[in-house]
């Protein structure tokens, strides 16, 4: 593709602000009344203004036209190429934040539901030390009502193992 200028003038501005209509009626031109001089110096006075064009009723002075040069199309569309690569490559960079953001999204998700199981739950019951014991006892004076006396045996041996347990446990906090 080659250079192109754009040359705006007066003439054009006129004719594109009246919509392309040409005018009609050529502007007249009106001619100085000259007063008949009266002595030789006002004669040489209106023969030395005589000699200098009058103004007439024209249009003022027209500047000269603008030239806008246009840009070269090989500068523009290297321009444009680059950005066109610059944004593909955000483009990428952009899908593979989101990638990224999904992955730390799950894996946070993940993480906190295994501390919220870890946290919040309900340690195992430990076994009650002595249990049999305690439940040998019980029945024994549900039993012996008229004579409680006989369960003296095993509520030694219950008394027993509970102070074993209780040291066991003194000792491991140790």
């Amino acid at each position: 593709m080659g250079d192109y200028t754009i040359q705006i003038t007066p003439k054009l501005i006129n004719q594109l602000a009246q919509g392309n209509e040409k005018p009609k009626r050529k502007v007249k031109r009106t001619k100085p009344k000259v007063s008949p001089p009266q002595n030789n110096a006002d004669q040489a006075r209106t023969h030395h203004d005589a000699e200098k064009p009058k103004p007439t009723a024209e249009l003022p002075t027209q500047p000269p036209p603008f030239f806008f040069p246009m840009p070269q199309q090989t500068a523009a569309s290297t321009e444009l190429e680059s950005v066109k690569s610059v944004l593909k490559e955000s483009e990428k960079v952009l899908e593979k934040v989101e990638r990224q953001e999904k992955n730390i999204v799950h894996e946070v998700t993940e993480r906190a539901k295994d501390l919220r199981e870890k946290e919040f739950k309900i340690p195992e019951p430990r076994p009650m030390p002595c249990s049999s014991d305690h439940e040998a006892w019980k029945r024994c004076y549900k039993e012996n009502v008229d004579n409680p006396l006989r369960c003296y045996g095993l509520v030694m041996r219950f008394q027993d193992c509970a102070r074993r347990s209780k040291q066991q446990v003194n000792s491991e906090e140790i």
